[in-house]
């Protein structure tokens, strides 16, 4: 897979998790059950846990998209796609895994694998920046 593919493909995962949620919300707004800004921010969350799951899921993806879309477009600009294609894969199927994990619940065990989901993400990005660089 290459580095814009695994991109798009992160992309895809990034807008799909909000539309767990919204798309619970919507028809609550539709059928007058809830405001519009019912949900905004620094109220108290009622939204079931799996849907506040989703959505910290989606702001971890939000968070971190950016770095690795850079990294893929700095290896592309430099020619050195190769060196980000052999990993980009592996860093979406890691940031799946978070966010699935993330989804399933929240005890410690899963917070645990989370965490180590999100590491291996960090160390395949370095990984590829340290390989840009030389």
């Amino acid at each position: 897979m290459s580095g814009f593919t695994a991109v798009l493909l992160y992309a895809v995962w990034t807008l799909l998790l909000p539309i767990v949620y919204a798309g619970y919300r919507a028809p609550m707004i539709a059928r007058g059950r809830r405001r519009a800004d019912h949900w905004e921010r620094g109220k108290p969350a009622d939204d079931p846990p799996i849907l506040m799951r989703a959505k910290g899921a989606h702001l971890n993806c939000a968070e971190n998209f950016p770095i690795f879309a850079a990294v893929v477009c700095v290896g592309a600009l430099l020619g050195k796609s190769p060196i980000v294609d052999a990993v980009a894969a592996y860093v979406l199927y890691a940031r799946i895994a978070q966010g699935v994990a993330h989804l399933i619940g929240t005890s410690l065990p899963l917070i645990l694998l989370r965490g180590v989901f999100y590491a291996i993400q960090v160390v395949l990005i370095l990984y590829v920046i340290l390989g840009l660089l030389r």
